[in-house]
Parts: structure tokens; sequence; C-alpha cells
């Protein structure tokens, strides 16, 4: 008894002992993290949304060194060659305002063609901003620019000089006379850029041919509002859609040549403006997000997005049933949203060239815990469908008459003239143009709207957890 009762001493003795010396290198050498730098903590956050949003996660790539350059690390991440639209950003509030439409512009846009057999280039213009600072100059669309700065645009310079319009600069026009068959030299002039909100409606008017009422609409991006007034831009275009309708038009060109996309909501309110009868009874899309998020979130499994319920919609006025939309290949994303929505309930007459193709949709991501992470993501979260569960538009929309408005000179946005607008016009009457067109054949060098952070975006609503 005497002996197991010291052994039993003994071994609670060791034990303390252990115990004690445990916890003695416990407080002496206590494990230290390291410290991150800031590339790894904006890369741990990259990869935790890539691994939780990111419509093709399971796809994700080995990413490259966590203190990498995160624009790097972040492209590191991509299943490309599928995947050509995430983007990142620097800066979070300047990709919100572009997508809303406000950023430093001089308010005009423009191609770039290169003249036959010459290295010399020369810009035409697209169309001119309202209430921008090119809006109070004497230019206007179709108006040809030649030099930027007093240089002359060429082949090898162009890039550089096209960096200049971001400042003060002036350009020197050229505007075509119709007496003289000919472009004739106009006065320099000079535009600074500012910071202002671009109203997406652009144009809308109606035009009474040949016993048919025609309303025509020219619509640039899909924005709901502006900071102040979130609504301004949908409001608006519910207004110019109750103008046609107390014009008791039968027919409607929408013109989404120059409409890169922008947010699913205002496609949503366009296309309840349009749709025959459509009711918030009534499917529009269809968006599927990845595996993970479609099993843990309510909801997101199976997302219906409902037409709206809008008394200013004209969709059972149409003739046939039909719509006219002119399309370019600039015309993606939430227009294609469009297109692809409205198909199910009418038929959508495409005129122009095919679509950019981009059946997937963005939700705009920042470091909400972070405050000296600046950087803002549109990762790829989600799929569109239209109400019978079609999206087979990734390789674009191809028209039902081929129109390319470059193989003309450009005419004023509008005038029943124009190339794609007269053609619509052609299809709606059963009457040709009797004018007579002189045909270009050109060569598109480059066009400013590709390089807007909106351009191919179609901006889902952020997801509710």
């Amino acid at each position: 008894m005497k002996s197991t009762l010291l052994s039993r001493t003994f071994f609670l003795v060791i034990l303390s002992g252990l115990l004690w010396s445990c916890n003695k290198d416990d407080e002496k050498d206590p494990v230290v993290e390291p410290e991150l730098t800031l590339e790894e903590e904006i890369n741990t956050w990259i990869y935790d949304v890539m691994d939780e949003v990111y419509y093709w996660r399971l796809n994700l790539r080995t990413p490259i060194a966590a203190n990498s350059d995160p624009t790097a690390y972040f492209k590191s991440l991509l299943f490309t060659p599928t995947d050509r639209f995430s983007v990142i950003y620097p800066d979070y509030q300047e990709l919100i305002n572009s997508l809303s439409g406000i950023s430093l512009d001089p308010g005009y846009e423009f191609k770039l063609y290169r003249i036959t057999d010459s290295n010399d280039i020369y810009a035409e213009v697209l169309y001119v901003k309202k209430d921008s600072p090119a809006s109070s100059k004497d230019l206007k669309r179709g108006d040809a620019i030649v030099a930027i700065n007093g240089t002359k645009l060429t082949v090898s310079n162009y890039r550089d000089l096209l960096g200049q319009t971001e400042a003060t600069h002036t350009i020197s026009p050229r505007r075509y006379n119709e007496e003289a068959g000919a472009y004739l030299a106009m006065e320099d002039i000079s535009i600074t850029p500012v910071e202002f909100p671009e109203d997406p409606n652009f144009l809308d008017t109606v035009y009474t041919i040949n016993n048919q009422k025609i309303g025509y609409v020219v619509y640039n991006f899909f924005a709901p509002g502006t900071a102040t007034d979130n609504t301004k831009y949908d409001k608006e275009m519910d207004a110019v859609f109750e103008k046609l309708k107390a014009e008791n038009i039968n027919n409607l060109v929408l013109d989404l040549r120059y409409n890169g996309g922008g947010y699913v909501s205002s496609a949503v309110n366009l296309a309840s403006l349009i749709g025959p009868g459509v009711t918030s009874s009534d499917i529009f899309s269809r968006t599927k997000y990845n595996n993970l998020l479609a099993s843990e979130i309510p909801g997101l499994s199976s997302v219906k997005t409902a037409f709206l319920n809008k008394s200013q919609n004209l969709g059972t006025t149409l003739s046939g049933n039909r719509i006219y939309v002119l399309t370019s290949t600039g015309t993606a994303s939430a227009s294609e949203l469009i297109i692809n929505g409205l198909k199910p309930y009418m038929d959508v007459f495409l005129i122009g060239d095919v679509t950019y193709g981009k059946n997937v949709g963005s939700i705009a991501i920042e470091d909400e815990d972070n405050p000296d992470n600046a950087y803002g993501l549109l990762p790829i979260v989600t799929q569109s469908f239209n109400s019978l569960d079609q999206s087979d538009y990734s390789t674009g929309f191809t028209p039902n008459i081929t129109v390319k408005e470059n193989t003309e000179r450009l005419r004023t946005l509008g005038d029943v003239t124009e190339i794609m607008l007269r053609t619509a016009i052609e299809q709606i009457t059963g009457e040709p143009s009797s004018g007579r067109f002189v045909k270009l054949d050109r060569e598109v060098i480059a066009n400013t709207l590709d390089t807007k952070i909106r351009t191919g975006k179609m901006i889902e609503s952020p997801i509710i957890k």
C-alpha cells in the first residue's frame, strides 16, 4: 500500500512538473503569426470571393504566389478560355460610377478608320452626349477628326493620341458638304473632359410613313438612375413609352447598336414596357448560380425574374406582334438579355450585325472589411436563360437582315435615310427607299465604346444571404 502511494505521489509530482513546464514554455514562446502584406490580404480576399460566388468555382485555376500583384493573381484564377469576361478594377468606386454612366469624359464617341492605301487614320463621330463638354461645341455625328492636338492620326500614333483626349485637347474636324460632295475643314475645337452623368435615353421620336406609326428609341446603356435619384433613367424610359402609347404607334424600332449592356434591373424594366400584355405573372428570365450558392442560399437554386406590371406597356399594339431591334457587334449582355427574354413572347426581328455573345452576368463586389483594399471585382456569377430555358447565344444573335453602318457615311440618328433606321422602315412599310446612297469600303481600326467599363457587362443584383 505504501509503495503504491509513493508511486502515485511521484507520478503526480512529475505530471505537475510537466504541466508547469508546458505552461512556462507557452508563456515564454507564444506562437506569433506573421503579418500579411497588403497584397496578401487583398489576394486572400480575392480567392475567398471567387471560391464562393464564381460561376465556374469548380474549375478555379491554381493561383500564383499570394504576394503577387492582385490583378495578376485574379487573372490566374480564371477558367479560361471559357471565361472571357471576369475582370478586376483597381478602384471600386470608379467602377460603380462608370457602370452608372459617370466618368471623366469629353462627351463624344467615335470609330477609327484607316484611309485606303495609306497609314493615315481618321475618326468618325458616332454621337455627341447630351449636357457634355462636346455638346456645346460645333461637333456632330458624321464629322471626321483627322488630328488631335495638331498631330495627324496615323497607324503608329493613334493610341498615344487617343490617350490625350483624357485631358484638355484640341481636335481638327472635317464636315461633309452635300453640295461639294466632300469633307470640308472646320476650325479646331478645344474640349476639356469633365465628370458628368451620361443619360442612356439618347433619342425617341415617332414617324408616320404610309399609314404606319413608327416609334423609334435609341438606348445606349442599361442604368436605372443616378446617385441622387436611383430610378431617374428608368422613369424617363417609362415616360418615353407612355408618350409612344399615347401616339398610338403600331411599330417599334429599338436601337441598341451602341448598347454594350449594364444593369439587369433596367433590362427588366424595358422588357416590361415591350412584351405584349406581360405582367408580374410572366417570367422574363431564369438565372443560374454555381453549385455552392444554389445549395446553401435559399432561393438561388431556381431564380425566376418576372416582368413588371407597367401601365405604359404597348406590346399589344405592335403590328404582327413584332419588334425591330437594331444591333451591332457591340450589342452585348443586357441588350442580348432583352432579345432572349422577349423571344418567347413575340417576334424579335434583328437588323444589323451579329451581337457580342454574352449570356453570363456579374456582380460588383468590394471588400467592405478592409478600407485599405480599393479593388473592385466583376466576376462572372450567373448564366441567364429565358422562360423557355434557352441560353444559346454565347456566339451572339445572328440578324434577320445584315446591315453595317460603316458601309455608308453616317447620317444623323433619327434621320429616316440613316442606313439602319432606313432598313427597318423598309421592312415595316414594304417599300424600298428611293434615295441613292454611296457605299463605302473601309477598315475599322478601333471604337471608343469598346474601352468603356460598362461595355459587355450584365450587372446582377447583389446576393442576399
